[in-house]
């Protein structure tokens, strides 16, 4: 019988890659939107300080096991920023275009060779809300800022995040290519083996 796991995030994007990932899996995820889970303040200055955040929040409502993921974006020539406040770079309702706009402008004075970033994902698991000892995983990706949109795959800064070895963007890669290559991808790969022991 599958292990039935609440995905604490309202990003259909995220739900989508993160539940193709584990499908591979013995385990049932099952989105928070579907508890009527709300969305809970990330007041944390941290990825993994927001990622607990959710993953307590989904698991004490929802009565199950969490995992969440809290990511973002890390762009050397702005300090690190956008950082955790890259879901809403551009202001509290940005969308995915509102927030590319924002960080094209902040880097436009910025050369090519100057405009390294890395996409960064912490990975929580909790058995329970109360759960003292959570898995955490984490994940990078490197890349640099592009000067304008390229591809349509993905979400996120996905059409500006350059790959170099790949020579095209995030959002030209397939689901499929995307998942083994990313940040994401890499965290879930450490989530899955900690976690194989503890759902045995």
């Amino acid at each position: 019988m599958s292990q039935k796991i609440v995905l604490a995030t309202g990003n259909q994007g995220k739900v989508n890659e993160l539940s193709k990932m584990l499908s591979a899996f013995n385990l049932n995820v099952v989105a928070q939107s579907e508890f009527a889970i709300g969305e809970v303040a990330e007041t944390g200055t941290t990825f993994v300080e927001n990622a607990i955040i959710k993953a307590r929040h989904a698991a004490r409502i929802s009565g199950l096991p969490a995992i969440a993921d809290d990511s973002g974006l890390a762009v050397d020539a702005l300090g690190g920023a956008p950082g955790v406040y890259s879901a809403r770079f551009a202001g509290d309702n940005a969308t995915d275009k509102d927030n590319i706009n924002k960080l094209l402008v902040d880097l436009k004075d910025v050369p090519e060779g100057q405009r390294q970033a890395r996409f960064l994902c912490v990975l929580v698991y909790l058995r329970h809300a109360d759960d003292p000892t959570p898995l955490i995983c984490q994940g990078e990706w490197h890349g640099a800022i592009t000067a304008k949109i390229i591809g349509t795959n993905g979400f996120g800064y996905d059409p500006v995040f350059w790959l170099r070895e790949q020579n095209c963007s995030s959002a030209q890669l397939s689901p499929e290519q995307k998942n083994q290559l990313s940040h994401r991808g890499k965290a879930l790969a450490l989530l899955v083996k900690a976690m194989e022991s503890q759902i045995a």
